[in-house]
């Protein structure tokens, strides 16, 4: 049975919990500073300890005789938790869409016995390989265009949003720089810029830069296309008000306060749906040809237990790549890329297959 101590009990620690508990493959214990929120995880194959991660000592501590390391934390405490990883010859996992933090751990996992698996989940992660596997079709590529949101089901407010995962998270993706590549060449581009509109299934979406959702393909693939891009994909009208608070207000630079007046004002909700919708185009067979990867995962129950879309793609997205670096299927020591993973091998995984399973 694999040890594995998963740092982080909030909504997507405990969506983690239940599918890791549920298999009898991994022995869990669940680390959190709140004691709380220990008390609601699933139980199945799991002890549970409260321990503060920023502690380095303690964190040692708690993380050695593990086999893996998983980090459901706030993106500023990935170098601490990598590190510690790495004293302890544990496999490290985290959710980061931080691009300095991932750079942090691919240097630590420069000449390392384990391996290192940042930007697990959605996005970056699931679209990151689901791309990947597409472009693997073309003999030379054109465009790489990457969609994903993480949406209500019913839109109520101005926002047309409700809160689905990490405020953190979701402000760094607002106000950070986003990478792309732009004819041919790597390139930072401001978030909440190249508005977009399009339809699916009848719905009006629009998109826009965020940060961090490409993970490292910018990377795999510079040299190849002419042009790589992701957007973040909400209800029309969302970008407008975010930008105003972003940029006008200037409560970009005030991230706290911005925090604060989201959480204040948006109620989170277990009715969502995530979006993924990927386009790639470029010469296959001698012809100009255009594929288009798009998919729908909404709430729904999991062992009986209510689990919003978001929740599920992303807790899956970690769990399966855990899973198939266990069974062998992804390297067993230094930097792994999430477009290392092969998307068929993925969606048969026990934990990839909630991708297939839409929910509706």
């Amino acid at each position: 049975m694999v040890k594995l101590i998963l740092l982080g009990g909030g909504k997507i620690g405990s969506a983690i919990t239940a599918m890791l508990g549920s298999t009898g493959d991994y022995q869990l214990t669940v680390a959190d500073r709140d004691a709380d929120s220990l008390k609601r995880l699933p139980t199945k194959n799991t002890r549970t300890e409260v321990l503060d991660v920023s502690d380095a000592a303690a964190l040692r501590g708690a993380i050695q005789g593990h086999d893996v390391v998983v980090s459901a934390m706030p993106y500023h405490l990935t170098p601490v938790i990598a590190g510690a990883a790495k004293d302890c010859r544990a496999h490290y996992f985290d959710l980061t869409e931080d691009v300095e933090s991932t750079r942090i751990v691919k240097a630590l996992a420069k000449g390392a016995d384990t391996a290192f698996v940042p930007q697990c989940g959605l996005a970056p992660g699931f679209i990151s390989i689901a791309a990947h596997d597409m472009t693997r079709k073309f003999e030379s590529l054109r465009d790489v265009q990457m969609r994903v949101g993480a949406l209500p089901e019913y839109p109520t407010n101005a926002l047309k949003y409700n809160l689905t995962w990490s405020t953190d998270g979701l402000i760094n993706e607002y106000c950070n720089p986003c990478e792309a590549i732009v004819d041919g060449k790597l390139r930072e581009m401001p978030a909440l810029e190249e508005m977009e509109h399009f339809s699916l299934d009848g719905i009006d979406y629009e998109a826009f830069n965020t940060s961090g959702g490409l993970g490292t393909l910018c990377e795999t693939l510079e040299g190849r296309v002419e042009n790589l891009n992701y957007k973040t994909v909400r209800y029309p009208g969302h970008r407008d008000i975010i930008k105003t608070l972003v940029r006008d207000l200037r409560l970009g630079q005030r991230r706290e306060i911005l925090k604060d007046v989201l959480e204040a004002a948006i109620p989170i909700t277990y009715q969502d749906v995530v979006l993924v919708f990927v386009t790639v185009s470029g010469q296959m067979r001698g012809q100009l040809t255009q594929e288009s990867f798009a998919r729908k995962i909404y709430a729904h129950e999991i062992d009986g237990q209510l689990m919003s879309a978001i929740q599920i793609t992303t807790a899956a997205g970690i769990c399966a790549m855990v899973d198939m670096m266990v069974q062998g299927k992804l390297p067993s020591k230094g930097f792994v890329r999430q477009e290392q993973a092969e998307l068929g091998s993925f969606l048969d995984n026990r934990f990839g297959r909630y991708y297939a399973d839409t929910g509706h």
